[in-house]
């Protein structure tokens, strides 16, 4: 395992500079020693050699500012060093060059940098970095320098400047560290690199620069330096300059940049495209035109008083509502999908351009925008793909709006159990074992041909990421049509940072689509096939017959910018407009609202705009806070007393850790990299979810939750277990913010400490029986028993009517109630109790019991150790409703009879049905 002392570069060189501005300020302090300055001069020459190696990155503040600070050093003006290094760092941490580039115009003015804050909000422009890849001679390079700062227009919206690097090594490394660089421009194949890695960000690396310069093609260097911003950076525009002739240019290399120029052409017409570029991104079709209709005087004569606030503004009591939401919201409420509007269901215009661009943003071929959160948008692609009598592979732990999609559909569920993490009280993921395992059976039994979907949740509630790669191609190994529904509510930021974006399921989807049309795959089935033994299951798909069949559902306004259920479905389906695209809109329209929220559907089409500019950066720097939490924590021995951040290990077993990465932190080692985890691992833990064990404090997670955190603290949390609160950490999330959450647990830890004092031996008898009870004693977690008989789709088969079931409970007489206290009693008879609903506590927020369902002894005993107030489909002071047993002999005996007449049928292929 390779450790850092910090996460992330951008952790690194902002110490970096803090600690050289500190330097400075010793250095012009009254009084100082001789010797004492000259050990800080010579610490300020090594730091500026290390700023070095990091700003030959980045444009501002570069290697032109760190040599500045090195002459002003060797000269030793103090004050002006001092000056220089504390407006940089200060630019740097407030970020303020960003949005007025202005202030890094290099002049010999240094008081002129020190420009108030104030002023930069009247001047705000988007600033961005071009990586210009060629091996440049210092005049030619500044040469380069002084031609764009001529294009410049002090009108220009978008401004840029340039960080050039001499070798596809640097470039390469430039990509990965520099979050401004929106353009590449490649000029001729550049050598592959200038010597090793320096030490200080070689840690950073390792794991992403395994290229061997003796595999790569000398000639060639410049299209595999596109290939690659396409796979780490696919959001930013990519151009070559060559002298290579057009018909000597391969089509693959044509499609790789955005535009290919010659060395005789003019430098304008770059700078004109990389500014056309940025433009195209920017523009956001739908909301441009919902401001644009905004500000158009109107007579409103259709539905919505509320449109241009005249109801709300006007009204004496209700003034307040307005204020404070402001004008601009009521002037973009209408009912209108003319005036440069669109229709969601039937989009033509300003909608359709935006669903195109998001379906360009997130790799998908195409993309729906969903109004009422991804619980509509998974009931919209299960009812659109499965048909009443397919078979549908389904994590039990979903979402609850799976199961209900299944209802309409009619499909019959095959559920899958994921392993339980019993001393949290919560499930992990879905095994690829178990999933083939379940696929033998029903092929077994004659149902795989049934067999129309597997729905996982990627990535889960608590943070546990699947091997999607792997596991599609395992599972069209044996079901080369199957359709994937990965339910991806918490991953909408996944596509915007290259480690995350290979476990998404349109990234996968991409990949495969891609691997098995080559010949190289071809070979390799070929191979494998020969090799098999003759009645062994091929372990690769046919290439002849897979098809790739991927949805992914995103609720994109839990990770990403959106208003509040802004939701988004993904399709690469290379089979959608010949069998699914009738049947997809026919579901959409029947779960769409005929009068969307066009605020929410602006907010997608902003957000997008933002991901595909900031996404790389901002879900980087969301990554880097959760780590910094996590250190923040551990590290604290005041903290540690009472809470743990669990880690990899304790989610995920070690058969499902190939790469042996057990945690990504801990304060004797530093950081761990996670890069090769996430390449092979069956499963992985995704960071920004982070698990806080709180059983030590005797609190469990749902009184932490709501009694210290919240109403104390106001801090907001995602969800809880029995002895364990799950923080997040996205794009909006603060340093501020993680130093408050760090606050505040230092004085629920301090509170704790003090309570425990204060107790007499009885209360700390008490208060230690509740700790081992929260920290020894977790209910065991049940699996998923069975369907009863009469709910089977197929006798002894996996699989079951939940749909019939769901049904037949609607009329009252079919049910009764069960105290649950006398469940095991009654199963102790062996009368066999079967659910009338769905039952879902609140943790762990999916059913334990679902329409049809056996009542098993584990799932009564589970019910009976939940401490949580919040179960639906059960009242205590009913108890469990279940099926009365002559509905089940009625019911059974109509199966049989149907089981009889397929047989009938079949001619005696009982179990082909």
């Amino acid at each position: 395992m390779t450790s850092a002392p910090y996460y992330s570069i951008g952790q690194l060189r902002l110490d970096l500079w803090t600690e050289f501005k500190n330097l400075c300020v010793e250095m012009t302090r009254a009084g100082i020693e001789a010797a004492r300055l000259k050990q800080l001069r010579k610490q300020g020459a090594e730091h500026i050699k290390r700023l070095g190696t990091v700003e030959r990155y980045f444009a501002f503040p570069g290697l032109q500012r760190v040599d500045k600070l090195k002459r002003l050093l060797e000269r030793r003006e103090y004050a002006l060093l001092e000056h220089e290094a504390a407006s940089l760092n200060r630019m740097l941490v407030s970020e303020a060059y960003r949005a007025a580039p202005q202030l890094m115009e290099d002049d010999d003015d240094e008081t002129a940098k020190d420009v108030p804050q104030e002023r930069q909000v009247d001047k705000r422009k988007n600033y961005f970095e071009v990586l210009f890849v060629e091996d440049l001679s210092p005049m030619d390079e500044a040469a380069l320098r002084a031609r764009v700062r001529e294009l410049r227009s002090p009108g220009d919206q978008f401004v840029y400047d340039i960080t050039v690097q001499h070798t596809f090594q640097d470039a390469l490394i430039a990509l990965l560290f520099n979050h401004n660089i929106q353009a590449v421009v490649v000029r001729y194949a550049p050598r592959y690199r200038a010597g090793a890695l320096p030490p200080l960000i070689e840690p950073y690396l390792r794991h992403l620069l395994k290229i061997d310069a003796a595999d790569l093609p000398q000639s060639d260097l410049g299209p595999l330096l596109g290939r690659l911003v396409a796979r780490f950076r696919p959001q930013l525009d990519a151009y070559y300059v060559t002298d290579t002739a057009l018909s000597d240019l391969k089509e693959s290399t044509l499609q790789l940049f955005r535009r290919i120029y010659y060395r005789r052409e003019d430098m304008q017409e770059l700078h004109l495209s990389i500014i056309r570029g940025i433009r195209d991104r920017y523009n956001t079709p739908f909301f441009s035109a919902l401001c644009e209709y905004s500000q158009k005087p109107t007579g409103v004569f259709h539905a919505m008083p509320i449109s241009r606030g005249n109801s709300v503004f006007k009204s004496r009591w209700i003034s307040d509502f307005g204020e404070f939401y402001g004008r601009n919201m009521f002037l973009a409420e209408t009912s209108s999908t003319t005036g440069g509007l669109d229709s969601l269901l039937q989009p033509t215009g300003t909608l359709k351009a935006a669903q195109e661009m998001a379906a360009k943003a997130y790799g998908a071929r195409q993309t729906f925008f969903v109004t009422n959160g991804t619980s509509t948008a998974n009931k919209i692609v299960v009812q659109s793909l499965a048909e009443p009598g397919d078979v549908v592979l389904i994590d039990r732990d979903c979402h609850k709006s799976h199961h209900y999609g299944l209802v309409l559909s009619g499909a019959f569920p095959v559920y899958l159990d994921s392993y339980p993490i019993e001393k949290y009280s919560m499930y992990g993921a879905v095994t690829l074992d178990s999933i083939i395992e379940k696929m033998e059976e029903l092929r077994a039994g004659g149902r795989l041909d049934k067999v129309k979907m597997l729905l996982l949740t990627n990535c889960t509630f608590d943070g546990l990421v699947y091997n999607v790669e792997r596991f599609m191609e395992r599972v069209l190994a044996i079901k080369p049509d199957i359709v994937f529904l990965w339910d991806e509510a918490w991953f909408a930021f996944a596509g915007f940072t290259y480690t995350y974006k290979q476990r998404t399921g349109m990234a996968c989807a991409h990949k495969l689509w891609h691997k098995y049309r080559s010949d190289e795959y071809r070979k390799t089935y070929a191979d494998h096939i020969a090799q098999l033994p003759a009645d062994a299951t091929p372990l690769l798909p046919d290439p002849d017959k897979v098809r790739i069949r991927v949805y992914a559902t995103q609720s994109t306004h839990k990770t990403l910018s959106s208003f509040r259920q802004g939701s988004m479905i993904h399709i690469w389906d290379e089979d959608f407009r010949r069998k699914a695209e009738t049947t997809f809109l026919e579901a959409y329209m029947t779960h769409t609202s005929t009068s969307p929220n066009y605020q929410m559907l602006a907010s997608l089409d902003a957000g997008r705009r933002q991901v595909q500019f900031e996404g790389y950066e901002l879900v980087e720097k969301s990554i880097e806070l959760a780590m910094v939490l996590r250190a923040k924590i551990n590290d604290n021995p005041r903290l540690k007393r009472y809470f743990d951040v669990l880690t990899v290990r304790d989610f995920i077993p070690n058969e499902f850790r190939e790469s042996g990465l057990h945690e990504y932190y801990d304060s004797q080692n530093g950081w761990t990299r996670m890069e090769n985890a996430w390449a092979h691992d069956e499963f992985v833990l995704d960071p920004t979810k982070i698990t806080l064990f709180i059983g030590r404090t005797g609190v469990d997670g749902d009184t932490f939750k709501n009694e210290y955190l919240m109403d104390r603290f106001n801090i907001q949390i995602n969800k809880t277990s029995r002895n364990t609160v799950l923080l997040m950490t996205n794009i909006g999330t603060t340093r501020s913010s993680v130093a408050y959450l760090t606050n505040a647990l230092l004085q629920i830890a301090d509170e704790l400490d003090e309570r425990r004092r204060s107790l007499n031996t009885r209360e700390l008898q008490i208060a230690d029986e509740r700790i081992h009870s929260l920290t020894q004693e977790a209910p065991p977690l049940p699996d998923f028993s069975s369907f009863h008989s009469s709910f089977q789709a197929v006798p002894g088969v996996p699989g079951g009517n939940l749909r019939l079931a769901y049904f037949l409970a609607y009329h009252e007489e079919n049910c009764e109630y069960v105290p649950l206290k006398d469940c095991l009693d009654i199963l102790n008879t062996g009368r066999a109790l079967v659910a009338s609903s769905f039952v879902i506590p609140y943790p762990p927020g999916f059913p334990v019991l679902v329409p049809g369902q056996l009542v098993s002894e584990a799932i009564v005993r589970f019910m009976l150790a939940l401490d949580v107030s919040e179960i639906h489909g059960y009242r205590a002071d009913l108890g469990l409703r279940i099926f009365r047993d002559s509905v089940l002999n009625r019911q059974q005996t109509a199966t049989a009879m149907g089981a009889l007449r397929r047989f009938a049928h079949d001619g005696g292929a009982a179990t082909n049905e």
